[in-house]
């Protein structure tokens, strides 16, 4: 790394947490310093900054999974810092665990990260003019992530200035995606699960250990699937949504299992019931909407088979009706991931530009 300069090719990794016997980690990515010219290099100047939280179900992946490198390069041009962060996961965390982690997340970096990067870049003998304005953090997050980014919109402090969702999980729990049983394939043609392969993540849980990093592992070519996940936890979440328990695995409610007490109140005339979700109400965002929500950028694909599109749709709904500026764009026949397809950065061009523009609106 030459003098007075940080590699931003490569993050900073910094511990936010340590619970459950394990370090919960985040990677800070700084902005390169000829980034904006009209500052003086020695000068410390304090920006704005992204958390990102990963996709994968909330059962697997880590911080540097399924990254997007489309968002921190725009952000990154515009002076932003991006950061990505761990969190714990299901199983055996809970929903509770990962609201816990991304408050603790947002923590860290409005209030101690900055004195860790000094003494961090001062030991690497880096010059880095850049440090995190804690008046100015956005969230971002992928699917799974998505849920992690509406948690810190409901219960983070500081409260984020904007929220960006791609595909995002939780803006309506109450579907027969999360609820009900399946008989056949029901997520992008692939085959059926056999429970009985992974019954060290079905409850009840025999030691199993917590963990917030379980990275993405696949079988070489010469597998008979070539390609296929070699990590169970890359499947597990599919698992659930294909027994129709996946609630019960957010929540951490399986005896009696809450996702058989929604099953039917889901499909009757009357209104629904929260009395139903009373002791879970906090980690279901649809119930947690109100005034001071931020700002949104919602993006979702309408042939989505993981994340139906309707809870974009409904969670667009309902931060509409609660006064909250927020804009749904709707990718007519894209399915779940889109943006990590070949091509994506060329098809998605503009999408991706007007997302970072609302970004810094926002921020700035």
């Amino acid at each position: 790394m030459p003098e007075n300069q940080c590699n931003v090719d490569s993050p900073l990794t910094f511990i936010y947490k340590e619970v459950d016997g394990i370090r919960v980690l985040l990677d800070i990515y700084l902005p390169p310093d000829d980034v904006d010219q009209q500052f003086v290099q020695q000068v410390i100047q304090y920006r704005p900054a992204v958390v990102y939280f990963h996709g994968g179900g909330l059962t697997v992946g880590n911080k540097r999974s399924w990254f997007p490198t489309w968002l921190k390069s725009r952000l990154h041009a515009r002076g932003i810092i991006f950061i990505s962060a761990d969190h714990r996961l299901i199983p055996p965390g809970t929903g509770y665990d990962v609201l816990a982690d991304v408050k603790d997340a947002i923590a860290f970096v409005a209030g101690d990260l900055n004195v860790q990067l000094d003494q961090e870049l001062a030991d690497l003998g880096s010059g880095s003019r850049f440090r995190i304005d804690p008046t100015s953090i956005g969230v971002a997050g992928t699917s799974a992530g998505g849920f992690c980014a509406y948690l810190c919109a409901i219960y983070a402090v500081p409260k984020p200035k904007v929220v960006l969702s791609l595909y995002g999980m939780g803006g309506d729990f109450l579907t027969d995606q999360y609820l009900t049983p399946k008989t056949q394939s029901f997520l992008r043609g692939r085959e059926m699960l056999d429970p009985a392969q992974f019954s060290e993540y079905i409850h009840p849980f025999n030691n199993l250990q917590s963990t917030s990093d379980s990275p993405l592992v696949y079988h070489p070519q010469s597998y008979h699937i070539p390609g296929y996940p070699a990590n169970p936890r890359m499947l597990i979440s599919r698992l659930y949504l294909q027994l129709g328990v996946a609630l019960d695995y957010i929540t951490g409610q399986h005896e009696p299992s809450l996702s058989v007490a929604l099953r039917n109140a889901i499909h009757t005339e009357d209104p629904f019931d929260e009395a139903l979700i009373s002791d879970h109400k906090i980690i279901f965002p649809q119930f947690n909407v109100t005034s001071d929500w931020p700002a949104t950028y919602l993006i979702h694909g309408t042939n989505d088979t993981a994340v139906l599109v309707r809870e974009s749709r409904n969670l667009h709904s309902l931060l509409l009706k609660a006064g909250v500026e927020v804009i749904l764009e709707e990718l007519p026949g894209r399915e779940h991931s889109f943006d990590y397809q070949p091509g994506a950065e060329l098809e998605n061009e503009r999408s991706f530009d007007d997302i970072v523009q609302f970004l810094y609106r926002h921020l700035t």
